[in-house]
């Protein structure tokens, strides 16, 4: 059993990485809201760019995170931007494929671009030897088997 102490530093940590979350996506909503994209819309194009360009709608679902009505109503606000497309699955004739248009690369290294600024500005008093250790904490931490048990909500 851990003492007061340790619980306290965890519950600390637990918090403190939600913030940061939280602030790392704001600050880069702040940056891409000129060019048009929310939140939602910039993570969906995210996770379409790095997921093969050519995902089933419910793989995109899936992989966000998201419920299927959820994802259709970014998809409809992308498509009206004229960001992505949804072609018929040729394997599956009840399933949509989402695919990039040439206008949302274009775009995706504009958001690209801002990410690499705002994470230079963010990072930039943060040695390489700190997100090292950073890096390998937040690795130690996705792949550790819960164990159960404990009452800790953070």
């Amino acid at each position: 059993m851990r003492d007061s102490g340790d619980r306290a530093l965890r519950e600390s940590f637990a918090l403190e990485l939600t913030r940061l979350a939280r602030f790392w996506r704001a600050k880069l909503d702040e940056r891409l809201r000129p060019i048009g994209l929310t939140q939602a819309k910039w993570v969906t194009l995210f996770h379409l760019s790095q997921g093969g360009d050519d995902l089933q709608q419910k793989d995109l679902a899936s992989q966000m995170g998201i419920e299927g009505p959820t994802l259709v109503r970014l998809l409809d606000a992308l498509e009206g931007q004229q960001l992505i497309e949804r072609r018929p699955d040729p394997g599956d004739r009840r399933a949509n494929r989402v695919h990039l248009t040439a206008a949302a690369e274009r775009l995706m290294g504009d958001l690209r671009a801002r990410a690499v600024e705002l994470r230079n500005e963010v990072l930039a008093e943060v040695s390489d030897e700190d997100l090292r250790v950073c890096v390998r904490v937040f690795d130690k931490i996705m792949t550790a088997t819960p164990t159960g048990g404990g009452d800790e909500t953070t």
